[in-house]
Formats: structure tokens, sequence, C-alpha cells
């Protein structure tokens, strides 16, 4: 999994590149984790263009990033899903939840 950012005007755009499977879901979590507490945005972008197979522990790490922004007040936005991971996402029901572009 490669993570690409940008930070700008208190916006965070992470860039997702590979596999989100459980091999990778923890580390994207924590890296997500420490990247929100240290820009302190008040939006962040998952960007999920790159994501070349989602399970469902791509799951956890959305639900994980809204928590964190909800604490600071803030809005997730995930967005250039792909069409697997789009499944995954709308099965678990989770448009009710982020706002999926």
């Amino acid at each position: 999994m490669e993570i690409n950012i940008t930070a700008e005007n208190r916006q965070l755009t992470v860039a997702l590149t590979g596999e989100l499977d459980h091999h990778t879901a923890r580390k994207l979590m924590d890296s997500l984790d420490q990247l929100i507490e240290l820009h302190l945005p008040s939006k962040t972008i998952l960007d999920m263009a790159g994501i070349t197979f989602m399970d469902s522990s791509g799951i956890a790490v959305v639900l994980r990033a809204k928590r964190r922004m909800e604490a600071l007040q803030g809005a997730l936005l995930v967005v250039n899903i792909p069409r697997q991971a789009a499944r995954v996402l709308e099965t678990a029901g989770m448009s009710r939840y982020v706002d999926l572009v």
C-alpha cells in the first residue's frame, strides 16, 4: 500500500494505491491517525483511485478515519472509489455514515 499526502488550508488529502486488505489496514489506520493528529484538518479526503483490491478491512479504515474527524468536528469524504471497493462499502451500508463520491 502506497500513501501520498497533500495538506493545505486545513484539508488533508490521502491518495491510496495498492491493495487494502487485512495485511495493510492496521498500518494504514495508524498512519491516518498520525496524519490527522499532525495536520488537524477540518476536512480529510480519502482518494481511492489507486486501490486495486479492497476487502472488509477497508470498512474499518474508513470508519476509524470518520471517528477521528468527528472528534475534530471535521468531515471525511471518500472519493474516486473503484467499482470493486464501492461494492464492499455499499454492501456494508457505508453511505449512511460517510460521504462516498
